[in-house]
């Protein structure tokens, strides 16, 4: 099995594919109105409209409702990732913080609520665990 992608549905996909194109750096592709995708070589995120949620079976997902899922990104730097995204990000969950488990991380909201982790490796634990992954 080869893990593909994660779909955020919403009601703007306008407004998360500006966002999500200020935090991963990459433009999204867009194959219809209502759907798009930012392919990096570690996985694809994809984002779609809540019209397309019919697709699936109604009332399968529901737009801005998420409250178990973080998406988590790997970064070189968190805190120059952070004051890079000071600008753009409205609502900081967590600052800037080294976790007991070796990352150090910064925690924010998209524009839909969705919880957001860039990450850094920091301790020689954490940083081995990630060797050889992209």
């Amino acid at each position: 099995m080869h893990f593909a992608s994660v779909r955020i549905i919403t009601d703007d996909v306008d407004r998360l594919v500006e966002f999500y194109e200020k935090v991963i750096g990459v433009s999204a592709e867009r194959p219809a109105p209502v759907f798009a995708e930012f392919v990096v070589p570690s996985g694809t995120l994809a984002i779609g409209h809540s019209q397309t949620v019919q697709l699936f079976g109604d009332g399968s997902a529901v737009a801005a409702n998420n409250h178990t899922v973080i998406l988590e990104f790997r970064v070189i730097d968190v805190d120059a990732e952070y004051e890079r995204l000071k600008p753009f990000v409205n609502e900081w969950v967590k600052e800037p913080t080294t976790m007991p488990w070796g990352n150090r991380a910064v925690l924010f909201r998209d524009p839909d609520g969705n919880l957001v982790n860039l990450f850094a490796p920091v301790t020689e634990e954490a940083i081995k665990r990630f060797s050889g992954r992209h």
